[in-house]
């Protein structure tokens, strides 16, 4: 029966990967990437940066019969937190475990505090209270970053997978949180950065997304929206101004080419090979089957 073997950080994969720690036909290892919905900024009033979805690499092992069905998390929209990317395996028809990358948190604002995530989102323009940044789930990622209580009211940015985002300053609002890079597509992509943050009066420097997909926070017009695919947070947006959307998620899985291909898949994914590797990238939601 398939089970997973547990959740792995990046350098570890990796290092299985040189180690040749791989197991025959059947079963095999399977790597997986899995990354959930970016969050969404807040509606002006000085709005923090959306945290980036939820982002879990590590393996499954799968043998003959095994399927595996994958949801793709949508970014969420304005002040919306992004939707989860899921993987749950079956063996002939048994449920046999899933994995579940939590959608990013959504920037708060000028009122509204922000809101957890797979990373949070940043704390939002206030003049007269302080406001952390919103919590990131334990190994998906991280916390927004906090606003500046004071002056111009520049608001925090959203949390990576990486790094937290960073706390506004004086007159600049908070960076969103640098993402996760990863070589398991066959080149190196950096997934789920935070949105960047932006003032309540506008004219001042606004929060740039984190890499890995993050929303540019804007002082002058609507805040950068999360790249798709990507996981990346919203970017805020000053008063009146509308806060950008979070950027969709993606679940990549990938295996030595010296195993056969997938006897079928659905979905879309686009099946590459590269580096000694089966790769299958949905972008979509659907399903493979070994």
């Amino acid at each position: 029966m398939a089970q997973y073997s547990g959740i792995y950080t990046l350098s570890q994969a990796s290092q299985a990967i040189k180690d040749n720690n791989w197991t025959g036909l059947p079963p095999q290892n399977v790597e997986f990437l899995v990354v959930a919905g970016g969050g969404g900024a807040n509606n002006g009033g000085g709005s923090g940066g959306g945290g980036a979805g939820g982002l879990l690499a590590g393996f499954s092992g799968v043998s003959t019969g095994t399927q595996l069905f994958v949801t793709v998390g949508a970014g969420g929209a304005v002040a919306t937190v992004g939707f989860n990317s899921v993987l749950i395996a079956t063996s002939n028809g048994a449920y046999t475990g899933n994995i579940v990358a939590t959608g990013g948190g959504y920037g708060g604002r000028n009122g509204v505090v922000p809101v957890g995530g797979g990373s949070g989102g940043g704390g939002g323009a206030d003049t007269a209270t302080f406001t952390s940044g919103a919590s990131g789930v334990s190994g998906q990622g991280n916390a927004g970053g906090s606003n500046l209580n004071t002056g111009t009211a520049p608001a925090g940015g959203g949390g990576g997978a990486g790094t937290v985002g960073l706390n506004a300053v004086a007159g600049v609002s908070g960076n969103g949180g640098a993402g996760i890079a990863s070589g398991i597509s066959g080149s190196v992509v950096t997934y789920a950065g935070g949105g960047g943050g932006a003032s309540y009066f506008g004219g001042q420097t606004a929060g740039i997304g984190g890499v890995g997909g993050g929303g540019n926070g804007s002082e002058t017009t609507t805040g950068g929206a999360g790249t798709a695919n990507t996981g990346g947070g919203g970017g805020g947006a000053k008063n009146l101004q509308v806060g950008g959307t979070g950027g969709s998620g993606i679940v990549i899985l990938r295996y030595p080419d010296s195993f056969i291909a997938a006897t079928s898949t659905t979905g879309s994914p686009t099946i590459t090979t590269s580096g000694g590797f089966r790769i299958y990238k949905f972008t979509a939601s659907g399903s493979i089957t070994f």
